[in-house]
């Protein structure tokens, strides 16, 4: 099935700084069948969307860049944190380079 990787960024002034990378990547085929389909919306809809009511981005909040390869090539959206499946998010582990 696939790659997806992922890179945590922006946040409160721009959290770390530029030294800071935040990066995961996990295969589509150890997320569950419900991580998989939002996984697929956010594609579909190239991270335009809408997060859920209640769970509304926030000011400041850090933003996901997700990416996976496609038939056609490598696919990118950014979305907030709170349209990221916490799968997704759980893979994301701090570096400094």
């Amino acid at each position: 099935m696939g790659i997806v990787k992922i890179e945590r960024i922006g946040g409160l002034g721009g959290f770390g700084g530029p030294h800071l990378k935040s990066r995961g990547e996990c295969s589509l085929a150890d997320l569950s069948a419900a991580d998989q389909a939002a996984v697929d919306a956010l594609f579909a809809s190239q991270g335009k969307a809408r997060a859920v009511p209640g769970n509304a981005p926030m000011r400041d909040g850090f933003s996901y860049r997700i990416s996976r390869q496609t038939p056609t090539g490598t696919k990118t959206v950014e979305v907030p944190e709170s349209m990221v499946p916490a799968a997704l998010v759980s893979s994301v582990k701090d570096s400094i380079e």
